[in-house]
């Protein structure tokens, strides 16, 4: 069997699949797992199952929901009650994305840590040392990613570290560990990663792209020191220089071509999911891109904001708003878009803007890839270390570096006057670099801004023409702990709610 074969996220093409009507996974308690693992077959089929996890809705979808859609970039769309809370800011600890990314997560976890316990025990002749080494690294890479995601969800979560099969109290009562607590069990499987993981797997674009390698660890770990309550700056740099001096050779490439559906695998991205269509394709599209691209006529969910939109035109930044967001003219009503009644004369009299990153819809099984890691990110993350560490000048160069590529001015001597106007600055590059990629919500919360930019935006209803009122708190900065753990698990404790 090739190679190949382990590493390709598939994604069942869910048939019936409605607008309210998505997967859910069955909690952790009820993961079947096998006990036999004999052959190395056997396990590169295990450590495929922990890749195939980010087939699930909170990677294909939640995770925009709860970091785009939360946050200033998007409106929810739709029709889905429970997607408006997340737009609202009303989310309940009944809703099932809620738990859906929490169970989904938890299960992703758990095939991690079967490959951990079972990889050492494995004596088939064909599994070479290197290759063992190998696996435990990816296992470790994705064991703290989820972490790193249920982390900045949640805030401390229960750490499992070893396989759970039983329902007795004893073992599934377990209770939160402190943020803190995780992001040091984060950065401690990062740590055995990078000593385990090459920095390619060959001259395969779309097998080096598709599995955990040592820059996708790298820059995880400088993710996760600058996200962690007390970053650690310098820290995070050195990881980036790690990644900038991979062999893998991570650059810059033309903005366009990374969203443009016909240059994945590229030299920009560290870590993405290998769509391939058919029963292997993604369902996401389907759900974002207009009628004229997608092939349906019903209202569509992630719609970007108003205020996203003239973030991108006040700063003349036409490169980056056209791979992001396409505007058609639609029959339906949109809250903030446009509320005009469809008559004969003008059967679409509503311009609405869309969600682009995605260009393909393709009846619901997608070739378009999704990054995970993206070089582009980093820059960011590097020139924010840099400005935090007081070396401005060098954070300006990185900031340019992205800006130049999408061919705007320089930050001027007033944004680099300072490390708070830099800062500043550095955001909202992020913003308009990262939209609709599942960023947004964690920079806001890093840089201490969510409530802050949350009750300052000013989203006008069309409806009513009144501002929607986020009442935006700290409180509000986690999401709620799912009400169907809280009830299984008597030793969790619920996040403060307002």
């Amino acid at each position: 069997m090739k190679i190949r074969t382990y590493i390709l996220f598939t994604l069942t093409l869910l048939a019936t699949c409605s607008c309210e009507d998505f997967l859910d996974l069955e909690p952790i308690s009820q993961e079947a797992s096998a006990t036999a693992y004999e052959s190395l077959d056997q396990i590169e089929a295990a450590l495929t199952g922990t890749y195939e996890s980010f087939q699930s809705d909170a990677y294909v979808w939640n995770n925009i929901l709860f970091q785009d859609v939360r946050s200033d970039n998007h409106y929810a769309g739709g029709d889905n009650p429970e997607i408006f809370e997340m737009d609202y800011l009303t989310i309940s600890a009944t809703n099932s994305k809620v738990y859906q990314s929490w169970s989904n997560t938890y299960n992703a976890i758990l095939k991690a840590n079967i490959v951990l316990e079972k990889v050492d025990g494995i004596e088939d002749p064909n599994l070479s040392d290197n290759r063992r080494d190998q696996i435990k690294g990816e296992a470790y890479f994705l064991r703290a990613f989820h972490y790193y995601n249920l982390v900045n969800m949640y805030g401390g979560v229960p750490l499992i570290l070893q396989p759970t099969s039983s329902t007795a109290p004893e073992a599934v009562n377990i209770p939160r560990s402190t943020a803190e607590q995780v992001f040091e069990q984060i950065l401690t499987d990062l740590n055995f990663a990078i000593s385990l993981l090459p920095d390619t797997y060959g001259n395969d674009a779309s097998i080096n792209k598709a599995r955990a390698t040592r820059g996708a660890a790298n820059a995880l770990a400088a993710k996760a020191c600058m996200q962690k309550p007390d970053p650690e700056y310098n820290t995070a740099l050195d990881y980036i220089a790690q990644v900038e001096s991979s062999t893998a050779n991570y650059r810059l490439i033309d903005y366009t071509e990374l969203f443009d559906g016909s240059h994945y695998n590229n030299d920009e991205s560290i870590l993405e999911i290998q769509y391939i269509g058919g029963d292997e394709g993604s369902w996401g599209p389907q759900l974002l891109l207009p009628p004229s691209l997608s092939g349906d006529s019903w209202r569509k969910f992630v719609t970007p904001s108003r205020d996203l939109v003239a973030a991108f035109d006040a700063e003349g930044d036409e490169i980056r708003k056209n791979a992001t967001v396409i505007f058609e003219n639609v029959s339906w009503i949109d809250e903030y878009w446009g509320i005009e009644q469809p008559t004969n004369d003008n059967p679409k009299p509503n311009n609405v803007a869309f969600g682009y990153k995605w260009k393909n819809a393709m009846g619901w099984a997608s070739t378009d890839h999704q990054y995970i890691l993206r070089y582009g990110d980093i820059v960011l993350l590097k020139a924010e270390a840099l400005n935090e560490s007081g070396m401005l000048a060098q954070a300006a160069l990185e900031v340019n570096r992205i800006r130049n590529r999408v061919h705007l001015d320089p930050l001027t001597s007033e944004q680099t006057g300072s490390k708070e106007a830099l800062r500043v600055a550095i955001l909202h590059e992020r913003r308009l670099e990262l939209a609709q990629e599942a960023q947004r919500w964690d920079d806001l919360v890093r840089y201490g801004k969510a409530v802050e930019t949350m009750n300052q935006l000013e989203e006008i209803d069309l409806r009513n023409n009144q501002p929607t009122n986020y009442a935006m708190s700290e409180a509000k900065i986690l999401l709620p702990i799912p009400q169907q753990e809280l009830d299984r698990n008597t030793a969790l404790t619920p996040n403060p709610s307002n």
